[in-house]
């Protein structure tokens, strides 16, 4: 049977833009490739037609909300389908912040020191001044929303008195947010390919924090590769993200984000489930430094679905 793969793109969160990109870009390889794909927008294709289309295989090009959470995902485990990626309990988990952390925490996995508030709390916080102790994070801290991708609805705090606002921008992204501690040290990302690990990156930025900006749009960003890291220090980056990345039950290719503080020690951030495929995004770097061409990257992904 001839493979028809559908390249799930699009979608209606707020990183649909950037799902656009990651998607056509796979489309083009694998068109060059000469396999029989064809973009399919899930947020005006009715996505339970796929089987009856023909399709065979899906490859997941979306981020966010609806694309990288579990919901996907269900639909294609419902219809008979393979998939790219990660399933729905590992998606829906590496989506979830919070949950993240605490699966991470209870297997002795350093992570950021954090408190969470939900709507209901933040209401308290509007109606009646709640005071929120952070006597045990210490300023400056980031306000997140718990499920969102690409740094939306993020800031950095330094003041107290800013606190509020922060909050507030955070809820209109989630009824779940965090406060997380500063750390004070750089940032990496580690790819993960298969059972693999991609070499690290080191990422700098002129902006305040890798917020939005950072990432898409300032030339002031610097990608690190290699890292810089020691022989040692790297071997123990990767360890640490690959037992991450097993822990929450991931599959497929992703990314885990890592952060160090001022001593230079490592606390998990984060896990990206469906990470940018665009030539220039993250994984592409790491891969094509790994000597892995990004048709070679598209082509074991896709063989990987399941």
């Amino acid at each position: 049977m001839v493979e028809k793969i559908a390249v799930l793109l699009g979608g209606s969160s707020r990183e649909r833009n950037i799902s656009l990109l990651s998607g056509q870009e796979v489309l083009n390889t694998l068109r060059d490739l000469r396999i029989d794909s064809q973009p399919i927008d899930i947020r005006d294709f009715p996505i339970l037609k796929l089987k009856k289309e023909g399709f065979i295989k899906a490859f997941i090009a979306l981020h966010g909300r609806g694309g990288e959470d579990g919901t996907i995902q269900g639909v294609l485990e419902y219809l008979k389908i393979p998939y790219t990626g990660s399933g729905i309990l590992a998606s829906a988990i590496s989506m979830n912040k919070l949950r993240s952390k605490y699966l991470w925490k209870g297997y002795g996995l350093p992570t950021a020191p954090f408190i969470s508030l939900n709507w209901r709390q933040m209401k308290n916080y509007l109606d009646h001044e709640l005071v929120i102790n952070l006597d045990a994070l210490g300023l400056p801290v980031f306000v997140k929303p718990n499920c969102e991708g690409s740094s939306l609805g993020i800031s950095r705090v330094n003041k107290l008195s800013d606190l509020k606002t922060a909050l507030i921008k955070a809820f209109h992204y989630d009824k779940e947010v965090l406060i997380e501690a500063f750390l004070g040290g750089e940032e990496y990302t580690v790819g993960i390919l298969g059972n693999q690990t991609l070499p690290s990156i080191c990422i700098q930025y002129s902006e305040e924090f890798y917020n939005y900006d950072a990432k898409y749009i300032s030339h002031g960003t610097r990608y690190l590769l290699p890292s810089g890291l020691s022989t040692e220090k790297d071997k123990e980056l990767q360890s640490l993200s690959l037992t991450a990345w097993n822990i929450l039950g991931c599959r497929g290719c992703g990314r885990v984000d890592v952060l160090t503080d001022s001593d230079g020690k490592f606390y998990l951030l984060e896990i990206n489930t469906s990470p940018g495929m665009t030539k220039t995004s993250l994984i592409p770097r790491a891969a094509k430094q790994a000597g892995i061409s990004f048709s070679q990257l598209v082509t074991e992904i896709l063989n990987m679905s399941s």
